[in-house]
């Protein structure tokens, strides 16, 4: 028997993975059975089974993915000197991140996923853990930026990294709600509001 080619492997995996979160995004993720992801990406059961066992190995890996690639555009920026400022980069990473959905669905269908993914966690201590784990490293590649940040004289000292990594954090998370609950919510909006605020000036009090 010929042996099947690592290339073939992950593109079969893709397959599954893309097919699984359209079925996801369309239909949610509790109305959706396997025999629906069969369905969907036409392969046999016990071709989809081979790399996943059900629909919570699949929402994990979909999950593990996102975060993997998100962090690894925020690792990115936080090489550049000076980095880029948090408008810039949150927008630049968030545009990156939803132009990459998966193939077949909207900008909108993909958020909706992702808030499903969290919602999911509530029930799920696997799902959980990914998550927590995906989190934390966001919240140490965001320290790392805001240490950037203050080297390069662009951001005052006096608040701890990580309150600034949560807040900034918080703000993509809540893009990504406005875009799964209302649709029409452009990058540019969060980038612009972000620059609106960025603006401000601390007045000492007299």
């Amino acid at each position: 028997m010929a042996r099947v080619s690592q290339e073939h492997l992950d593109a079969r995996r893709r397959q599954i993975l893309d097919g699984a979160a359209r079925c996801f995004a369309r239909n949610g993720f509790h109305a959706t059975s396997m025999q629906d992801v069969l369905g969907e990406v036409g392969l046999s059961a016990g071709a989809v089974y081979r790399y996943f066992r059900g629909k919570e190995e699949l929402i994990a890996a979909i999950a593990a993915e996102a975060f993997a690639g998100i962090r690894s555009a925020f690792e990115d920026a936080s090489r550049s000197t000076p980095p880029p400022t948090p408008d810039v980069l949150l927008g630049s990473v968030l545009r990156l991140f939803l132009d990459k959905r998966i193939e077949g669905a909207d900008r909108q269908a993909y958020a909706r996923l992702i808030l499903q993914v969290w919602s999911e966690t509530l029930r799920d201590e696997h799902l959980y853990a990914t998550l927590s784990e995906g989190y934390r490293a966001m919240r140490e590649v965001w320290s790392t930026l805001v240490d950037a940040y203050r080297a390069n004289g662009l951001m005052a000292a006096d608040v701890p990294a990580d309150r600034v990594a949560r807040t900034l954090i918080a703000t993509a998370q809540g893009f990504i709600a406005q875009q799964a609950l209302f649709g029409d919510v452009e990058v540019e909006v969060l980038e612009d509001g972000l620059r609106g605020l960025m603006s401000m000036e601390t007045q000492s009090p007299s």
